[in-house]
């Protein structure tokens, strides 16, 4: 997961201006092939999925599919929901990166005490990044049925804290976006950068791509794990860095120890049965092994680097996306259609 892009995809400021044949062009010349290979077939098992809205493929460092079915088109951000925290984690990474925090293993009470409640249990002050990047804090969760009511709270980071541990911290997975949440409000403590800034600095302006504001808590935090919007055709530069072990057009965004520590299985989530890194689902397909983004409604990013492959869907973001429902079948796409397609060439 070292080389750099075949071919780094043209900016989204060229995309908007000359149009998405800006982006295929480099493509013409293995149209054929695409076909044989089954990339068509892709689409049109896609397109019958009718709650998902758009897909984007990169193969070989090159768009080999991008189609809006219905919905926004490939150059306008729409709402990626829990795909979030897998930014959130890159930030992180970023951040140890930079050397704004200590690393993984530094704690809460080190870097953002001000941020712990007097009311909460006092093994907070030694949760670290760790925990709560895979979401092993221990604490109620605050996803679920537990959310309207996290966000409707006064102060929400005070809020996570405060809640009682219900499992011992590293002991297991309780999906929790109060977890990225309380992450980015400690980075910004640390940094005295917002969030947003974060992101944009650190992510954004290396990949190219627009990063909108989105939802800031009472107390101003921008909301860590949720909400966040992007275009398509932006999230496939951040898949492919991803899948290039953090490399994008000669630059190293993310350093190649974060991102072989990001990609490692950490835990285990109870609802899907995937592994879980820093950010990421983990999988298997057609015999190869991948990291999943997941947000709800079925907003994915899957990156497979043995296949060359980054893969990016959209969903309908009202409509919930569970195991045995829409993502099982964007699972089986995945699975069945787009890595067989891939080793194909």
């Amino acid at each position: 997961m070292t080389a750099r892009p075949e071919q780094p995809f043209p900016s989204r400021r060229a995309v908007l201006a000359t149009g998405l044949a800006a982006v295929m062009g480099p493509l013409t010349a293995i149209g054929a092939r695409a076909a044989q290979v089954g990339w068509d077939a892709v689409a049109d098992q896609a397109r019958d999925l009718t709650q998902l809205r758009s897909l984007v493929i990169a193969h070989q460092g090159e768009i080999i599919l991008a189609e809006a079915f219905r919905g926004p088109t490939l150059t306008r951000a729409v709402n990626v929901k829990s795909v979030s925290k897998t930014i959130v984690a890159s930030v992180t990474g970023a951040a140890i990166d930079r050397g704004a925090v200590p690393g993984i293993t530094a704690r809460l009470g080190e870097i953002a005490p001000d941020l712990i409640p007097p009311s909460a249990d006092p093994r907070v002050n030694d949760l670290t990044l760790e925990h709560l990047v895979t979401m092993q804090a221990g604490l109620e969760r605050t996803s679920g049925t537990n959310y309207g009511a996290w966000v409707s709270s006064r102060n929400w980071v005070a809020n996570a804290l405060s809640r009682p541990f219900v499992a011992e911290p590293g002991q297991g997975m309780l999906y929790s976006t109060g977890s990225f949440h309380v992450i980015g409000a400690a980075l910004s403590r640390a940094t005295g950068q917002s969030l947003l800034a974060m992101t944009r600095d650190w992510l954004g302006r290396p990949l190219g791509i627009d990063v909108p504001g989105w939802t800031v808590d009472p107390q101003g935090f921008y909301l860590g794990g949720n909400e966040m919007a992007f275009a398509p055709l932006d999230l496939i530069r951040f898949a492919e860095m991803t899948r290039l072990g953090g490399q994008w057009d000669g630059q190293q965004v993310l350093s190649p120890d974060w991102m072989q520590a990001a990609l490692q299985p950490r835990t285990r989530s109870a609802f899907s049965g995937l592994s879980y890194g820093y950010g990421w689902f983990l999988g298997r397909g057609d015999g190869v092994d991948y990291a999943l983004a997941r947000g709800f409604g079925g907003q994915v990013i899957c990156v497979a680097p043995a296949r060359k492959l980054s893969v990016v869907i959209t969903s309908d973001p009202t409509q919930p996306a569970r195991s045995d429902g829409h993502f099982g079948a964007l699972r089986r796409l995945i699975d069945d259609a787009i890595l067989p397609a891939a080793q194909a060439v």
